[in-house]
């Protein structure tokens, strides 16, 4: 049986609420992956670094502040700087659709929207990450 993928899931920035970062990450888990939660108020250098240590797959980021538009491309930025470079970032909260090119062009893959089934995301990194099934 192969190992399973690693996804860390975190909330950086001074978000307080964690209820939908917890929703993905045990429908990850549920999904076979393996699920590192880093919990609240993390900085983009220590999310960076704890993907490096823990050598995860991809990263799931999760914000409901708004500071969205800074704080995923810092954890990109920080993440290439820690030589974590190769490893996609993915990301969902309340964001607004106007702002996901833009977050785009700066690295972070994929944005889930409010209301997306977390099969749509499980989908997402088997087809990125090349698990069958």
């Amino acid at each position: 049986m192969p190992t399973p993928k690693r996804i860390l899931v975190a909330k950086p920035g001074l978000d307080g609420h964690d209820r939908g970062a917890k929703v993905v990450a045990r429908a990850l888990r549920d999904a076979g992956f393996e699920v590192i939660y880093t919990g609240l108020r993390q900085t983009p250098h220590q999310i960076a670094q704890a993907a490096v240590q823990e050598d995860v797959d991809a990263v799931g980021l999760s914000s409901l502040s708004g500071a969205h538009r800074e704080l995923f491309p810092a954890v990109v930025r920080a993440l290439r700087e820690a030589g974590g470079g190769n490893v996609p970032v993915f990301g969902g909260g309340i964001i607004p659709e106007e702002d996901i090119p833009a977050l785009q062009e700066q690295g972070v893959e994929r944005i889930f929207p409010p209301g997306t089934d977390t099969r749509e995301i499980v989908s997402y990194l088997r087809r990125r990450l090349g698990i069958e099934g």
